[in-house]
């Protein structure tokens, strides 16, 4: 998976995906971590629907990390949060229409209330909670407002596989899972301050706000162990070419 990583810019990213909206051009993004990483690992279907997306961005730094070690760096790290953020700026610029799906029916109203307050000259198209049995009315919703930004706030693996299982059915779009963005833009919970997110310790303050997560804990050990694994193999493959280049 960490070959299949986009590695240009973040800037480079929001220009090619303007260009996919101004060209009415469907896409399917996915900003992995480590946490999706390990999901794709157990799930065999996660992980293709994950490697059918149109890019697949470095949003964890235990990713970017995992890039350095296994000598595939990748340009920057993209997050999910500031993907967004950036998005509606642009879209902000261009009269963009946006839809929200996901997190709980407060919550999405209030992202729905911070978007409208926050950039003015975007539309938004519509919204709606993640708490359904019948998607009926969210895809007939989307396919009437024909929103240009619809991002997914369902938690993974939820929010991939409704993109992937419904992409189909729409003409156009750039459709991202967002996972807990909404919580803050919501003003439900903080992104880490700049410092924390500088040292490479965001995750930490997450743990720290919010003790729950510690329960994610055995799967990011689970991770380094599988990126241990790959730096072995990696390193098996070197050492087998070496000797077969002395023997020629």
């Amino acid at each position: 998976m960490f070959s299949d990583l986009y590695n240009h810019s973040f800037r480079h990213l929001l220009t090619e995906l303007h260009d996919r909206i101004t060209r009415e051009q469907k896409t399917f993004l996915v900003t992995i971590n480590p946490v999706i990483y390990m999901q794709g690992k157990k799930d065999p279907h996660y992980n293709e629907i994950v490697h059918h997306a149109d890019y697949i961005t470095p949003d964890g730094i235990g990713i970017v990390k995992a890039c350095q070690l296994l000598r595939m760096p990748v340009k920057e790290r993209i997050t999910g949060f500031d993907l967004m953020n950036e998005l509606l700026h642009l879209g902000n610029q261009h009269g963009w229409k946006v839809y929200l799906l996901g997190s709980d029916s407060s919550i999405v109203s209030k992202t729905s209330e911070t978007i409208i307050d926050q950039y003015p000259d975007l539309v938004m198209a519509g919204y709606h909670h993640g708490y359904f049995s019948n998607d009926d009315q969210i895809i007939d919703e989307i396919q009437e407002s024909q929103p240009d930004l619809i991002f997914v706030a369902m938690g993974c693996p939820r929010q991939e596989k409704w993109i992937h299982d419904h992409l189909g059915k729409f003409e156009k779009g750039v459709f991202i899972g967002v996972g807990g963005s909404f919580d803050v833009m919501a003003g439900e919970d903080k992104r880490a301050p700049q410092q924390w997110i500088d040292m490479n310790i965001e995750w930490l303050y997450r743990i720290v706000k919010k003790p729950r997560r510690i329960l994610l804990i055995p799967t990011l050990i689970l991770y380094v162990v599988e990126v241990v694994k790959e730096l072995a193999a990696m390193n098996s493959v070197v050492a087998k070419r070496k000797v077969v280049q002395k023997k020629g």
